[in-house]
């Protein structure tokens, strides 16, 4: 099942488990540990007697309660000390032990603060990318749907690398533009950019032969992208695992009448590595395109041709700029 990034408190969030960033004594510490146990109500903490210490990395389940979940999943993170106390591996031990007790406790869905990044101090940047990578480690041998809940801007952040090359991008390579510039803020919201009125389009050379197109025509969607499944030689499982989509709604692809939203599509096209002239091309299908007068649009773009196919990637950066994610649900 996907894995979704979601602005919101994680007390609000619907899931069968939700984890709590605990204390490792009997205590209620603050931010998540302490918004759960008062959303909670008292009997939790009752709970969380019983559990007693909790080890770093470790992680133990107990019931809900008044939260909108089954379960409540208690790890306990890392402190930082500046990364020479095995504080990555810790942190990735938390959300592995978190996903193995969800999924032992027959749980199809889980939500997760962003663990250490709160009190403990562990850099958000590096936390955002070990949560990542945890979640998409799991979820690569397990059927599960994965929140992970940001409550605010300033609680999310990507490398700067990324940032600084995405605004790079937008600025510079992709808009060819006549009369106006692009401007956008230093903090990277878009909603400070201004689009052009006049945008001049860099025409591009298809990367097919004239045959290839004339073969495929008339094709579908679904017959493109099953065409395109057989001849990278991939299983159906692994492109929809790669594409964020659970094996049920990718089952509805092999219908004549399938029509995806644009983002099932883009994530399709992404998840079977095509070059920017072939996603055009199967997005065509199912009636979308790529505009260079959108974000979303701009940022797909740079993505593929910086051969960046990885979905968990991908979605990041869409995050970071306040955009639609890839896959999910159509």
């Amino acid at each position: 099942m996907p894995f979704q990034i979601i602005r919101n408190n994680i007390i609000n969030v619907k899931a069968d488990a939700i984890v709590n960033s605990a204390d490792p004594k009997v205590f209620i510490g603050l931010g998540v540990d302490k918004a759960i146990h008062d959303a909670a109500g008292p009997l939790l903490f009752e709970d969380r007697k019983k559990i007693g210490e909790i080890k770093t990395g470790e992680a133990y389940i107990s019931s809900a309660f008044n939260l909108n979940a089954t379960y409540v999943i208690h790890t306990v993170g890392p402190v930082w000390y500046g990364g020479d106390r095995n504080e990555y591996k810790l942190l990735e031990t938390c959300y592995l032990n978190s996903l193995k007790l969800a999924f032992d406790n027959q749980c199809e869905s889980i939500a997760f603060p962003l663990i250490s990044t709160g009190v403990f101090g562990f850099p958000k940047d590096q936390a955002l990318a070990i949560a990542t990578s945890s979640i998409k480690s799991f979820l690569s041998t397990h059927e599960m749907m994965v929140y992970l809940v940001v409550y605010d801007r300033e609680s999310y952040s990507l490398s700067k690398d990324i940032v600084d090359s995405v605004n790079t991008y937008i600025d510079h390579t992709y808009f060819d533009v006549n009369e106006e510039t692009i401007k956008y803020s230093s903090n990277n919201v878009l909603d400070a950019f201004e689009v052009p009125r006049s945008i001049k389009k860099v025409s591009r050379i298809s990367e097919r032969s004239l045959d290839d197109l004339m073969d495929e025509l008339d094709e579908t969607f679904s017959e493109s992208l099953l065409k395109l499944i057989d001849r990278k030689g991939e299983s159906d499982s692994a492109i929809y695992n790669k594409a964020n989509i659970d094996r049920k709604h990718f089952s509805k692809i092999r219908k004549s009448d399938y029509h995806p939203s644009k983002k099932t599509a883009v994530a399709l096209a992404i998840a079977l590595e095509l070059s920017l002239d072939e996603t055009k091309d199967l997005i065509g299908r199912a009636g979308y395109a790529l505009s260079n007068s959108n974000y979303f649009d701009v940022i797909i773009e740079y993505c593929i041709k910086n051969k960046i196919y990885d979905i968990f990637q991908v979605n990041m950066i869409l995050f970071e700029y306040d955009q639609v994610l890839l896959g999910a649900v159509n």
